[in-house]
């Protein structure tokens, strides 16, 4: 095993909560890592609704998942934030004063203190029944770069949110749209499946997808249909059949949990020593769980943990406009 990543924070979650926090604890002075399940930020926003409008996010009269993800990123950037992407959190301990969080795959992060941001716990994509050997050649189960889809010929298979959002996504860029969905009935929402259906991509409805064919990568993919097979050319497929959602071995870490969530105080701190949480995976009497007020909690969280890992600072932040961080004016310089 490598020797463990030494750092003042650790966030386990990437999603808007978790970048907020990468942000925020730069901002206070503290180095940080963020751990996340999935192999990129953002979380189920980019996971399920990358080019969907959020409407609630302070400042935004709307901004599409993906554009909110991307500017958080950004936001955090000037601070160096260690980003453990693919990485499972899988065990925690108390060592020597610091709390420290070892991977499924061994990496090993001893820090000051943890804010657990992980939403409603890990997700793993549910894979496509056929094909997997495809994946990364032409199968997808995430979309980071819409450019993939430029000129290609795109199979989009699913009938939620997610498939019928990445479907009007490749329109606007792709040679060929198809969406292929088990039903009829879509389970997306109502505005956006009359937007797929006035658009030009192709419906292949009550039929599933029965092989992928080609040689290095995806070259065309087999769906069986009410009136036989039919093979439909393809450069990508995107693989939008939801995620399974669990705590997975957080739940393990002796947490005091109400309703599968992590219950916390008013200063967001959980009943382990060092480690607090915020998001959607916390709860306390009130919680109304948005992204909104997510961002507030990780804050609290944040500054909670910044005054006990820096005593002389206290807990008050004080005005970002009246004193940046050396980061943040060597980005606007």
């Amino acid at each position: 095993m490598s020797a463990p990543t030494r750092v003042d924070l650790l966030l386990v979650g990437a999603g808007p909560v978790g970048l907020f926090g990468a942000y925020y604890a730069g901002f206070r002075g503290l180095s940080v890592a963020v751990m996340d399940s999935l192999p990129q930020v953002g979380g189920q926003v980019s996971a399920l609704y990358p080019q969907k409008n959020i409407y609630d996010i302070a400042g935004f009269p709307s901004v599409k998942g993906q554009e909110l993800v991307d500017r958080l990123f950004r936001q955090a950037a000037p601070f160096d934030p260690l980003y453990l992407l693919g990485q499972q959190a899988e065990r925690l301990e108390h060592r020597d004063g610091k709390v420290v969080v070892t991977s499924h795959e061994g990496v090993t992060v001893e820090a000051g203190a943890v804010v657990i941001t992980a939403g409603v716990g890990s997700a793993s994509p549910r894979p496509l029944p056929c094909g997997e050997q495809y994946l990364g050649r032409g199968l997808h189960y995430f979309v980071p770069d819409l450019d993939v889809f430029t000129g290609r010929d795109v199979v989009v298979v699913g009938g939620g949110d997610s498939a019928v959002d990445w479907a009007l996504a490749a329109v606007e860029k792709a040679k060929s749209v198809r969406l292929v969905h088990r039903r009829q009935a879509f389970r997306a929402h109502e505005h956006s499946v009359a937007q797929l259906h006035a658009s030009r991509c192709e419906l292949l409805l009550d039929a599933q997808v029965s092989a992928l064919h080609g040689d290095d990568r995806v070259t065309a993919v087999e769906v069986g249909t009410g009136e036989g097979p039919v093979v439909v050319p393809a450069d990508v497929v995107v693989a939008a059949l939801g995620f399974k959602l669990q705590l997975g071995p957080i739940a393990s870490w002796g947490l005091e949990l109400r309703d599968r969530s992590i219950l916390v105080d008013a200063t967001m701190a959980t009943n382990l020593p060092q480690v607090y949480a915020a998001g959607d995976i916390a709860t306390h009497d009130g919680k109304v769980k948005l992204i909104a007020v997510g961002f507030g909690e990780v804050a609290t969280a944040v500054n909670n943990a910044a005054a006990v890992l820096q005593p002389e600072v206290g807990l008050a932040p004080g005005h970002s406009s009246d004193a940046p961080p050396a980061a943040l004016e060597r980005v606007q310089a």
